[in-house]
């Protein structure tokens, strides 16, 4: 199965380009949007070209789901603690969007290979925001402090006016997904494919994967969520995330595949439509070729009498093949 980048491709691709072309100064402005209505927007002038403004609009939260001014809560802190002094957060941002960042690219550090892993996740800007709660969360499992938040719903937007819930605990997290689809091929396919999805769970190999459930009814941790946020009509699947599944660098990659669990069952749940079309096209076009075979040949039957030749006899002929009868 295909596992989302976390790295943005198109926005990692301008900024190579940008840090590789900076004599040129060539004056960019670039829009383009990614799954799950995630915006992004990049401008540079010819004036200033060592500076870019990079914004970002993410998904509508619905109203279950808490912003802190337009962003989810702890996204400035996490922002500041991952790039430091190279993004400058904007404030307010361009109209339209939630986030908008200043990037001086003169303070990328002059090594080659710390300065890509720098644009690396400088396109990751989309799990550093996004997966910030969830990450604060997922942080406590594995921290020796005081914890926050133990035995209460959180709800994080994921997908627009749509969310999946947090329900933290001393030695253990549930994340759990609603899953919704409008095409009603979707739901089917969806519905089947995640109930696979938890039964390849319980091979010999996966044992150390976080444990998956999957039911048609909200599980007991959803209890008072709102009625509108437990409409799911494929179903809701839920993941026992434990200290081991996010110790040292475990953690970003739990947090955005996480955080992306719903686009990575819709593109699957798409390939395999694509799949079964495809198949059903060569089946009828392989009986359509098989029909044609079975046609009776009706060429030699109807050939014009112009096609066809004589040949002359003469009255001896006639009257010997007349008496051989």
């Amino acid at each position: 199965m295909i596992l989302l980048q976390c790295p943005c491709r198109y926005l990692l691709q301008v900024l190579t380009t940008r840090v590789q072309n900076l004599e040129k100064g060539v004056e960019l402005d670039c829009q383009w949007v990614e799954f799950d209505d995630v915006r992004y927007h990049i401008q540079a002038t010819v004036k200033n070209p060592n500076i870019l403004l990079l914004s970002l609009s993410l998904p509508t939260p619905p109203p279950e789901t808490v912003f802190s001014g337009g962003l989810p809560q702890g996204a400035i802190e996490a922002i500041k603690a991952a790039y430091g002094v190279v993004l400058q957060i904007l404030d307010p941002p361009r109209d339209g969007f939630n986030l908008t960042l200043k990037l001086n690219l003169s303070k990328l550090p002059p090594d080659e290979e710390h300065k890509q892993a720098l644009l690396v996740k400088i396109a990751s800007i989309r799990e550093v925001v996004l997966g910030a709660p969830l990450r604060a969360v997922l942080r406590q499992l594995v921290s020796r402090g005081v914890k926050s938040n133990l035995n209460k719903l959180l709800s994080l937007v994921h997908r627009p006016d749509e969310s999946f819930f947090v329900f933290p605990q001393v030695d253990k997290a549930t994340v759990i997904f609603p899953m919704r689809f409008k095409d009603s091929i979707d739901t089917v396919l969806a519905t089947s494919f995640l109930q696979e999805f938890v039964e390849a769970r319980k091979t010999a190999g996966l044992g150390n994967a976080p444990p998956c459930l999957w039911s048609s009814s909200p599980p007991q941790e959803l209890k008072g969520a709102p009625e509108k946020a437990l409409s799911a009509n494929a179903g809701f699947v839920s993941f026992v995330i434990f200290p081991r599944h996010v110790d040292g660098r475990k953690l970003d990659k739990t947090v955005w595949s996480l955080s992306t669990f719903h686009a990575y069952v819709s593109y699957h749940v798409k390939c395999s439509e694509g799949f079964m079309h495809t198949r059903m096209r060569r089946r009828v076009e392989s009986l359509i070729e098989a029909l044609d075979r079975a046609k009776p040949d009706l060429e030699k039957d109807d050939q014009p009498a112009q096609n066809r030749s004589f040949k002359r006899l003469s009255l001896k002929d006639g009257r010997g093949s007349f008496n051989s009868r």
